[in-house]
């Protein structure tokens, strides 16, 4: 694909004072953040286990969407639960592990301490469960966010998972590690770059490269969902006859973006490509019926899509009990 870099650039300096270049300032002029408590949430799909870790959470104020319509959104806020805060809508940032057989692999790895204090919680999480980094076999990223790579690397720059094979995009990758594109935006702004080579780096032999759609393990296959960042990509767990979509950052919002599809935010690379790819998904989430889950769909974030007569909702799906 053709990288956008006009949308790239203006996304990046739409966003006021760099929402997640500030956040990493707050993290590094505070203590290292143990507090955050475990939030988690099991259930089985075929002869696999996942288990949906509660990182934390951040807000999006309605200065970071693309066609913000106050009258629009206070009309679906009030059918709903969610609220609009004097910082913003608050959304969750979920990780995933998958467990099948002996395998243990996490998709997305949290933030750690990047990006303030509301963020960091998924090792607390693993550790919960009593998995230890050692164990981890494969990490799969959606992308190279901060919210999503930020947790593979130690506060000494050395690797959390010590054994895991690193899965990412070859566009992913390219992109963020382009030096003529990190020179050509504000300066800034070149704190997104230099934390996704930081959070990366210690996997460097140990990683795979991946493009288009591929069978990355038995059961897994990769799905290009470019927009959000160029490389942007979900996963498709088949498992016992069953299927599950990791759609990543196709959604931000639950409360804003199924009604309005439209509705990019700031830090989507090509706001266009970024709105056509999640008709697509949601279309086609709707027409098959999916089972899928987010990166920042509301807690735990397993659920499917309806159509609706302007737009789309979702559905959460059901506690399951008796694992």
């Amino acid at each position: 694909m053709t990288i956008n870099r006009r949308t790239f650039l203006a996304a990046l300096t739409a966003a006021p004072a760099a929402t997640l270049v500030s956040g990493q300032a707050q993290a590094e002029s505070s203590p290292a953040k143990t507090g955050l408590p475990p939030v988690l949430h099991q259930f089985s799909l075929g002869d696999a286990r996942v288990t949906v870790f509660l990182d934390g959470h951040l807000p999006l104020g309605p200065q970071l969407f693309a066609n913000y319509d106050a009258q629009k959104a206070n009309a679906v806020l009030a059918q709903g639960l969610h609220q609009m805060t004097p910082e913003g809508v608050n959304i969750p940032v979920n990780g995933y592990l998958v467990e099948r057989g002996s395998e243990k692999m996490l998709i997305d790895a949290g933030t750690a301490d990047l990006m303030g204090p509301n963020l960091g919680a998924m090792g607390a999480g693993l550790a919960a469960l009593g998995v230890t980094p050692a164990e981890i076999s494969m990490i799969l990223l959606t992308h190279m966010h901060p919210d999503h790579s930020g947790g593979l690397v130690a506060s000494d720059g050395t690797a959390v998972f010590p054994n895991a094979e690193l899965v990412v995009s070859q566009v992913e990758w390219a992109f963020w590690h382009d030096d003529a594109i990190m020179a050509s935006v504000p300066e800034g702004s070149r704190a997104f770059f230099q934390m996704a080579r930081m959070t990366v780096a210690p996997y460097q032999n140990r990683l795979r490269l991946i493009d288009g759609e591929t069978a990355v393990v038995a059961g897994i296959t990769s799905l290009p969902l470019p927009g959000h960042t160029p490389g942007h990509m979900g996963y498709m767990l088949d498992s016992g006859g069953q299927q599950l979509l990791f759609w990543g950052d196709i959604i931000h919002s639950t409360a804003l973006q199924f009604a309005y599809p439209d509705w990019t935010i700031a830090f989507d690379t090509d706001p266009v490509l970024t709105a056509t790819t999640r008709h697509k998904m949601l279309d086609r989430a709707a027409s098959e019926g999916l089972l899928l889950t987010g990166s920042h769909i509301d807690f735990p974030g397993l659920g499917r899509v309806l159509r609706q007569s302007e737009g789309y909702r979702y559905q959460a799906a059901p506690w399951q009990f008796g694992l």
